[in-house]
């Protein structure tokens, strides 16, 4: 099959082709090893013509173990083979209790692909390709072997999937017919089955880099307006006698800025009226008695205007909130444990603005009036909905919440859909509960002890190119790429747009999955994004059926073309089926014929009346 070698270079062998033209075509991407003596260097076929075959060199077996890249060449003496089965298995794996079954080689007659566990989850993976090429059957296939592995039982894995399309529900639901141990959740947007959990995020765990995401600040005099608020709304929600003197303080303050002011009577006094209702307390109400000398007032009598144009009891309402700033109190910490809601926060950044002269400098203040629209836009809109978290919860409990499955057993897996989202607003969810999971991971006492695999759906829409690092320093994911691994926080994402994922994120991808990718941008991205990506590996994929994918990275011992079966139960993510669609059902074929229309249809369609076929119609 293989003559003498003729020629070598740095990375390959010119062999003449003593195969026949017959047989030249099943040797493309054959595996072959170049023995001499002790030394065993394994290539590729590339190219094969009717006089010479090329041959790539990938490595070298040393002691029965496949080891990358070639130092010495091998010699022209050298004798040629085409690889033995030991040799295959090293290259493809073995199953034991550290691996799981990832697919199928397409070169070798359906060989199994066995793919150490610990290489491809404890590094970042990405998964490419175009929509129809297989990559969401991929990952439910993926998913689906490592719970079926038999040497295995990952009762403590946590796999999180950010679901854009509620698509693996019917890959996963019944996971716990493999392992009664085993257990599956469905976080969604829009709950339809009695086992669906509404998504739901404690704002109180939100910190100023989420706030800043969630209120999509764009320039840094935003921040310190939501600082501010943020304190003032943790302040605000504790009862204690600390928390409510320093909130009379905060209130008097601003009742004297006001009062002290160059505006109108009237005018402040609406300016009064908006704080305490925005921020009241026993002491500051509408219906607080102020007592005089001798005499008594309402809070809000205090402030009608006589005929001079000035506040009737001026003298005592100065004097009653002089008697509540004390400056002492300027210092207190901000609490760590209060519990607050959306409407809380809205309140707080109400006087917020009030309070700090913000006002005065117009740039400021349509930056303040702009958060401020935003904040209230979501109140009244279904997205408050998915942040009305109704008790107190710390960061740990957030989290064990999210994994329980009830009756003392937790989910394995985790999946979030976000369908009915907006695309701002199911980016800032996703990074948040990102955040949650790496603080969470980060705080543990035994590094790396609880992982956390977030499969990331549709990453083009969550991990893209942002000005996170200008307004808030970082971006979580970009982060996570960074020091994820040490932590146990790992990042799986599936697009079909490599071109508009953070670089930053890619580049710290180890593991990768490639299916049919056919636009050239997306190829050039990728081959200029990972410099060890071979032209190979790139024409390959060009070339894929759907279901097939290459491998390459960390996990596998070679670049290879592995065949994924078909998922069972598969995800739904079929495509329409338009000519079904397009049908009339037989139960809307009246036997009458219209004589108009006799002339004018389809004679086998003679006689359909095609409202009566359409959902669209009523009563249909």
């Amino acid at each position: 099959m293989f003559g003498n070698i003729k020629y070598i270079s740095d990375n390959e062998a010119h062999v003449v082709n003593a195969a026949g033209i017959n047989m030249s075509g099943d040797l493309m991407n054959v595996h072959v090893v170049f023995e001499d003596q002790k030394q065993l260097v394994l290539g590729e076929v590339t190219e094969v013509n009717d006089s010479i075959i090329k041959i790539r060199f990938l490595g070298e077996f040393l002691d029965g173990h496949y080891v990358s890249g070639v130092i010495r060449k091998p010699k022209l003496s050298s004798k040629i083979r085409v690889i033995n089965e030991d040799e295959l298995s090293e290259l493809m794996g073995t199953e034991d209790s550290g691996s799981f079954l990832l697919g199928t080689s397409s070169i070798y007659n359906g060989q199994p692909v066995y793919v150490n566990i610990n290489q491809m989850f404890a590094n970042h993976a990405a998964i490419f390709g175009n929509t129809g090429s297989g990559k969401s059957c991929g990952v439910a296939r993926l998913v689906q072997n490592i719970f079926s592995n038999k040497n295995l039982v990952p009762y403590n894995a946590n796999l999180f999937i950010f679901d854009a399309y509620g698509e693996y529900k019917t890959a996963f639901r019944n996971i716990n017919q493999i392992n009664p141990y085993y257990s599956y959740k469905f976080i969604t947007s829009n709950p339809t089955d009695p086992e669906d959990v509404p998504l739901r995020i404690p704002v109180h765990l939100l910190n100023l880099d989420d706030w800043s995401l969630f209120l999509q600040a764009s320039s840094h005099s935003q921040i310190p307006i939501i600082e501010r608020t943020l304190k003032l709304a943790k302040i605000f929600a504790k009862n204690d006698d600390v928390a409510m003197r320093y909130k009379n303080h905060l209130i008097a303050k601003a009742l004297l800025a006001v009062l002290f002011s160059n505006q109108t009577t009237a005018h402040k006094k609406n300016e009064v009226f908006t704080i305490i209702e925005a921020c009241s307390t026993p002491e500051f109400n509408f219906d607080s008695t102020i007592q005089g000398l001798g005499y008594t007032r309402v809070f809000s009598e205090c402030f009608e205007i006589d005929s001079n144009g000035n506040f009737g009891e001026s003298v005592l309402i100065t004097e009653y909130i002089l008697k509540h700033i004390d400056d002492s109190l300027e210092g207190t910490p901000e609490p760590t444990d209060s519990f607050y809601t959306l409407i809380d926060f809205s309140k707080a950044m109400e006087f917020t603005l009030i309070s700090e002269g913000f006002q005065s400098n117009q740039q400021i203040y349509d930056d303040a009036m702009l958060l401020k629209v935003r904040l209230n836009s979501v109140i009244n809109s279904k997205v408050g909905e998915f942040f009305s978290y109704d008790k107190p919860v710390t960061m740990e409990g957030y989290i064990s919440s999210l994994v329980a499955a009830g009756a003392n057993k937790k989910a394995q897996i985790i999946n979030i859909n976000l369908e009915d989202v907006d695309d701002t607003y199911a980016k800032v969810i996703v990074k948040i509960i990102a955040r949650f999971c790496f603080e969470f991971a980060k705080s543990r006492k035994e590094r790396a002890s609880i992982p956390f695999n977030l499969f990331v759906e549709e990453a083009h829409r969550y991990i893209q190119k942002d000005t996170d690092t200008f307004l808030i320093g970082y971006n979580i994911f970009d982060r996570i790429a960074k020091e994820g691994r040490k932590y146990g926080v790992l990042l799986d994402i599936i697009t079909q747009r490599p071109v508009e994922l953070s670089d930053t994120v890619i580049a710290q991808c180890s593991n990768f999955l490639i299916f049919k990718m056919t636009h050239p941008l997306d190829i050039d991205y990728i081959s200029k994004m990972l410099p060890n990506i071979s032209s190979d590996v790139l024409d390959k994929q060009k070339v894929l059926q759907p279901g097939n994918c290459v491998g390459f990275g960390s996990a596998f011992k070679i670049n290879m073309i592995i065949k994924m079966e078909m998922p069972n139960p598969s995800p739904y993510s079929n495509s329409c089926d338009v000519s079904a669609r397009w049908r009339l059902g037989t139960s809307a074929m009246p036997t009458s014929t219209p004589a108009s229309s006799t002339n004018t249809i389809n004679p086998s369609m003679q006689g359909a009346n095609p409202n009566l076929a359409s959902p669209l119609v009523p009563n249909a």
